[in-house]
């Protein structure tokens, strides 16, 4: 049995699982009773086929049942595959994208609530299967814990439409990753969580969910509906002796700070928060600054603050940042692959206000002694690069995961000999990791995946053009997440519905580049394969030849 799941044999009465509920209130389950919720799972799904070594799709909202068909799947022995439940996105492609997961998974059972069982039973008929959802539910007796066969879990990614990547990560990844995040945080027996993000990801479920219940602490678990509806439950959770650390992307940091009125601000006491792992996107110190401005008056400290940079293909942390927050402000314009990143200014965070767009990076750490993590930047034939001068991020160490389901490959985030090659973009000035984003392929959006090979045909479509005649290129815009629309075209009036599109599918935060020119824009691999990559370091170096519009 992992030492992660001991507590399902010897819980701890006295602390729990804080639920929020429907109102305002908060419904107390104690580790003794969620750990026999658990066992009683594991004997229900024994009966329903589950062995050693199955997988178990999981497609619940955050909650009891969520977390004892979790733990009661791992205590059957069975690897774990947490799936978005439906939410803004359209049925049809909802249905396509966990048919897709299914066909690849091939579960023993999908585990669904009963609001979401419609469309799920839907996705499996897809996916050519004869049988349909199973509810949650426990059987009679409490099962033995029996040891794992097979991955921890199987996570998948969560692009719109395109075919998603199963990755599996082991219990030996958890556990490595488990250190280094106690690190990290100063981790001291009895602290608590909070949290709102979302169960089926890696920051919500292996962060934030599945480390403080092994260490049996109390934990507060929050739906992220609830914390937009209301971002000051989540912050009442800090009062001292209560919550110790929480994490979120930092566009959540943002929106409490316009959100949250005088008055509702006037009743919390934030001194109790130690540590806020910052990540899941690209950082905005923006979003960090207002924020601290705003909730310092209620004993929030900036040096709370825990930037880090992280990806569920090395199970979550890579590295963060030490107080106080380092910040540069690098030469955008001048930046190239390989070559010399030069910083105009340096700064510690809180020495000035950081607005919007003014083009500030933040410091994302190192890894500490003791971490089985290392990092090296790499040039575009992978040799290794000094302090200084930009590349791809690379990662080895045994937080590491062995790859993608099924022998798929990826595609800019790729397993080279035993190595994680991201398709980030970064480089370290004086020791620290500074991170640029994506490379090409993907952004981080509101901490969700967006591949842009999703998009290219509905840019076509609304284009009216030929799918080979566009290419989308996810950027970076002086830090601000971005996408490169590249078609062979001349400009004309397909721009404004290819900019309402992806509006109304990304919302206003992206920044929007059209490139536009003749046939040849589009860099291609021999077997016809964009090469985003490349597009992406044309564009960056000014030597597209093509027309280039920032649209609206």
């Amino acid at each position: 049995m992992s030492r992660l799941l001991s507590w399902l044999t010897d819980p701890r009465p006295e602390r729990g699982v804080h639920l929020a509920d429907a109102s305002d209130g908060w419904e107390f389950v104690p580790y003794p009773e969620l750990a026999a919720s658990a066992r009683r799972t594991a004997t229900a799904m024994t009966a329903a086929g589950v062995r050693p070594g199955s997988v178990v799709c999981l497609i619940l909202p955050s909650g009891r049942d969520f977390l004892s068909a979790l733990f009661g799947a791992w205590a059957a022995g069975a690897t774990v595959s947490p799936l978005v439940p439906p939410s803004f996105q359209p049925d049809e492609e909802y249905v396509a994208y966990v048919g897709a997961v299914l066909r690849q998974a091939e579960p023993t059972l999908v585990v669904a609530g009963e609001e979401c069982a419609p469309l799920v039973a839907r996705a499996m008929d897809r996916a050519g299967r004869a049988d349909g959802p199973w509810p949650p539910r426990e059987g009679a007796a409490e099962a033995d814990v029996v040891p794992a066969a097979g991955a921890a879990l199987l996570q998948f990614t969560s692009g719109s439409t395109g075919e998603p990547r199963g990755l599996r990560v082991s219990w030996a990844n958890i556990a490595a990753n488990h250190a280094v995040q106690g690190r990290m945080v100063g981790w001291r027996d009895g602290d608590g969580t909070a949290s709102w993000l979302p169960l089926h990801h890696d920051m919500g479920l292996i962060g934030c969910c599945l480390y403080p219940v092994a260490a049996q602490s109390p934990l507060w678990l929050m739906r992220p509906e609830q914390f937009i509806r209301d971002p000051a439950r989540w912050l009442a959770c800090f009062a001292p002796g209560r919550a110790a650390h929480t994490a979120a992307p930092s566009f959540a940091f943002a929106y409490a700070a316009r959100r949250i009125r005088p008055q509702r601000l006037a009743e919390l006491d934030l001194s109790g928060l130690r540590s806020v792992f910052v990540g899941a996107e690209a950082i905005d110190p923006a979003a960090l600054d207002a924020f601290a401005r705003r909730m310092e008056p209620a004993g929030f400290s900036r040096d709370a603050f825990l930037p880090a940079y992280g990806l569920a293909e090395n199970t979550l942390a890579v590295t963060g940042a030490d107080a106080p927050v380092v910040l540069v402000r690098p030469d955008w314009a001048s930046l190239r692959i390989g070559e010399a990143v030069t910083v105009q200014e340096e700064a510690k965070f809180g020495d000035r206000v950081v607005g919007p767009g003014s083009g500030w990076l933040v410091g994302h750490g190192a890894p500490r002694p003791g971490d089985d993590i290392h990092v090296r930047v790499l040039d575009d034939e992978g040799h290794p690069l000094p302090d200084g001068r930009l590349g791809e991020i690379a990662v080895t160490g045994s937080s590491v995961a062995d790859g993608y389901h099924g022998g798929r490959k990826g595609a800019s985030t790729r397993f080279v000999d035993g190595e994680l090659r991201t398709g980030d973009a970064g480089f370290r000035h004086n020791g620290e990791l500074f991170v640029l984003g994506r490379m090409g392929d993907s952004l981080k959006l509101r901490g969700r995946s967006v591949y842009v090979d999703d998009l290219d045909a509905k840019v076509a479509s609304a284009a009216g053009l030929d799918k080979d005649r566009v290419g989308v290129v996810a950027v970076d815009d002086r830090g601000r997440p971005g996408l490169a629309v590249f078609v062979e075209s001349p400009p004309g009036p397909w721009a404004r519905a290819v900019t309402d599109l992806l509006r109304n599918e990304l919302g206003p935060e992206p920044a929007l580049t059209l490139v536009t020119g003749r046939r040849g824009l589009l860099k291609r691999t021999t077997s016809g394969k964009l090469r985003r990559g490349e597009m992406w370091r044309l564009l960056r170096e000014g030597r597209v030849t093509g027309t280039v519009t920032v649209a609206p």
